[in-house]
């Protein structure tokens, strides 16, 4: 099993860096409207749900927690200013669930906004909102979040499942960039974010478990860290996790000095905005597979006999 010093070293790497970075997860008040002003919701609402892995994990040093905390401080404070910017959104654009996506890991940490919540009780009673059309894999998404807020799913998870392109288990050899996204997000929608490894039908953690090794080979030969990234988090949900030692040192030579992790071979070049909007994510990414990865590794070895 790959040493779980390198699950931390990567972790706290991606941790500073984002710190460092905080100010990059910004709003912009005066986007074109042809290219809508949600899009800068979603990097806030990864944030969220990766600081959220983190505390409820419980794995995290001393300092990870507090450069976590203050990240999701910022975030709901300056950049939220205080869900304000998310009932804004929810005004602007009424039916987009991207609002209530965003604020439901923030609520989960203890934060809340009594104005931002009756907007989303309302806009789900709408029957606009049951119809807007979407992948199944982000329908599956919506229903988890529902169900997480305490509002009762307007498709029951159970009946998406078998829509997704996991569910239906085709050949695995089909598998490129858009796919392998959607495969990783039914896993972190089924597992609550790596909450509930056995959140995962049976059929598809052995059809996981069988082709998981392939691709983490391939998207590590292909260097497109940030599939890889969510590749090894889907290894952590499984109910038996392999803690790939190549993908994972691969995964850790790739991460830059200051925490950072490209997308795709090597850092990209750019004003300090536009590296920044390419890199967060993947280093999001890093953040996340390194806490469940020393999560999962620490209660395996919890659980071997002396």
């Amino acid at each position: 099993m790959t040493d779980t010093r390198l699950f931390h070293q990567v972790g706290v790497g991606a941790l500073e860096w984002l710190h460092a970075h905080r100010d990059g997860f910004r709003l912009e008040l005066d986007v074109d409207p042809e290219v809508g002003f949600l899009e800068r919701f979603k990097p806030v609402g990864e944030l969220a749900l990766i600081c959220k892995v983190l505390f409820r994990e419980g794995v995290a040093g001393s300092r990870q927690s507090t450069l976590a905390r203050q990240l999701i401080d910022h975030a709901w404070c300056h950049t939220l200013d205080g869900g304000r910017m998310l009932v804004r959104g929810q005004h602007t654009e009424p039916i987009s669930p991207i609002p209530f996506e965003v604020y439901l890991p923030f609520q989960e940490l203890g934060y809340s906004n009594p104005e931002a919540e009756r907007a989303f009780r309302l806009n789900q009673r709408l029957d606009s909102f049951a119809a807007l059309e979407m992948a199944p894999v982000r329908r599956l998404g919506l229903s988890a979040f529902q169900r997480r807020f305490g509002l009762p799913p307007r498709t029951p998870e159970a009946d998406l499942v078998g829509a997704t392109w996991l569910g239906r288990a085709p050949e695995p050899w089909t598998v490129e960039g858009h796919i392998a996204y959607d495969i990783t997000h039914t896993v972190f929608h089924l597992t609550d974010w790596g909450e509930n490894p056995g959140g995962l039908p049976d059929e598809v953690a052995d059809y996981l478990a069988t082709w998981l090794p392939v691709w983490l080979d391939d998207w590590l030969d292909l260097q497109r860290w940030d599939l890889l990234g969510e590749l090894l988090v889907v290894d952590a949900c499984l109910p038996h996790p392999t803690f790939d030692e190549r993908a994972w040192e691969g995964f850790a030579a790739a991460q830059q000095p200051d925490g950072a992790m490209p997308a795709v071979r090597t850092m990209p070049r750019g004003t300090p905005d536009e590296v920044f909007d390419i890199v967060y994510h993947p280093t999001l990414v890093a953040a996340f597979a390194a806490v469940l990865a020393m999560s999962r590794a620490l209660t395996q070895l919890a659980r071997t006999p002396s």
